[in-house]
This record gives C-alpha cells, sequence and structure tokens, in this order.
C-alpha cells in the first residue's frame, strides 16, 4: 500500500533523551552494519547559535560533517561508538556512504517532498528517506563511481539539483541537529528482518534499498513531465 506523504513527520519531534544519538549509532552499526562516526556538530548545540564547531567560520555544512575524527575512521564496531558518543552524547550521526553502506540521492527540500509523490505516483518502492529542514535524501543500494557516470551519461537531461552520495561521502542521519536545523526520518527504515547464522544464532540483515537505476529513472521521467520541462524540481 502507498504510504502517504507527511504520514511519518512525527518522527521528527520523537525524543528518548540524552542517549538518543547513542542508541542510533549502535542500530546502525551494529544491527544495520551501517559504519557511522560522530559529526562536528554546532558551536552551541541546543541554543540558537547555527554556526559550526570547525574552524571554518563560512562552513557549508554547518555541524554535518566528519572532522575529527575524519570519515576514514568510520566503522561498525560497538566499542569504537559507544566510546564517541559517550563522551559526546549531542554529536551528530554521520553515515559513510558506499562500498557495503547506502548510497543516496539528495535534493531540495520543496523538490523532494513533489519527487516522492512522483515516484509513489509510479509505483516505486523506495527505501528510507532522511529530511532536514533544507535537503531530502534517498537512501539507495551501494554503487560504485563508474557505475553512476555511465547511468548519468546515458541520460538526456537530470535535473541539477540533485547530488549524490557515494563512496568518499557522507550523510547525516536521525535524530541530528545541525546547523541547518533537525534531521528526521520522512520515511525510516523497515524493520531488519532476522536470518539465521547457525550456532551463533540470530542476526539483524540491513533494511531494503532500491537500485540507483530504478530511483533516477523514475527521478528524471517525473522532472521531464512536469511543467516547465522539470524545472520544478531545479530548486
Amino acid at each position: 500500500m502507498r504510504e502517504i506523504l507527511g504520514k511519518r513527520r512525527g518522527l521528527r519531534f520523537r525524543r528518548s533523551g540524552r542517549h538518543a544519538q547513542l542508541e542510533a549509532a549502535l542500530t546502525c552499526a551494529t544491527v544495520r552494519q551501517w559504519p557511522v562516526l560522530p559529526g562536528v556538530g554546532r558551536a552551541a548545540p541546543g541554543g540558537r547559535d547555527r554556526a559550526c564547531a570547525c574552524p571554518d567560520p563560512d562552513c557549508a555544512v554547518p555541524g554535518a560533517h566528519p572532522f575529527e575524527p575524519g570519515l576514514l575512521a568510520a566503522t561498525t564496531d560497538e566499542r569504537m561508538v559507544r566510546w564517541w558518543w559517550g563522551n559526546r552524547p549531542a554529536a551528530p550521526l554521520i553515515l559513510a556512504t558506499g562500498g557495503r553502506a547506502p548510497c543516496a540521492l539528495s535534493l531540495p527540500a520543496v523538490a523532494g517532498a513533489r519527487a516522492l509523490v512522483a515516484l509513489d505516483g509510479m509505483g516505486v518502492r523506495l527505501g528510507p528517506v532522511v529530511a532536514t529542514p533544507t535537503r531530502w535524501s534517498l537512501l539507495v543500494a551501494p554503487y560504485s563511481l563508474e557505475r553512476l557516470g555511465e547511468l548519468l551519461h546515458a541520460k538526456d537531461w537530470v535535473p541539477s539539483s540533485l547530488r549524490f552520495h557515494g563512496e568518499g561521502g557522507y550523510l547525516v542521519l536521525p535524530p541530528s541537529e545541525t546547523g541547518a536545523g533537525p534531521v528526521w526520518w520522512e520515511r525510516a527504515p523497515s524493520p531488519a528482518p532476522r536470518i539465521r547464522t547457525g550456532a551463533a544464532g540470530p542476526a539483524a540483515a540491513a533494511p531494503w534499498l532500491p537500485d540507483v537505476e530504478a530511483v533516477v529513472d523514475a527521478l528524471v521521467e517525473a522532472s521531464s513531465g512536469a511543467p516547465g520541462g522539470g524545472s520544478r524540481l531545479a530548486y
């Protein structure tokens, strides 16, 4: 059954205390096997100051990027995750995209909302969708830069507002707070099914993710059929 857009928006307001970040990080790292690390955060967490805690006064993505440790430190190790968020419980949760981890496509928030309606109308099965006040990101199955290049080269036109988070990239996950505001699941990951692992007992599988080609094809089709040749998606 098609999900009604906005049905999950209440997730952005859900709170679970000072341990929310740690719990989310542990779920990503140990249950979904997604490599994560803490983001740099805001200069004044919880306050009105939206400036980044990094040394760059003109940071383009305040609070929403790795700093120390760097992106290469991303891990699924439970002990490391507990240590990081034990020392910085409010740190944003950063996913290192690519490899065996999910990749993502992101676009401006208004365009993202319209794109989801279009994709639903086409019957495209979507995976998790991460939202911020400024951009929405669709998580997809891992892809290589070579494959992405071939895919985009075959298109007559691709919305210029699209960004691709692949190998060597990163994405902020809920329930983080960045300079742009809160981060929430517009469509949360479905509960991971259980699989048997023999003597070790059951283990959790990662949430299902769509193929990048299916999402890009549907998005380009929706954009081409939109008034003004898709310009409404190019915010």
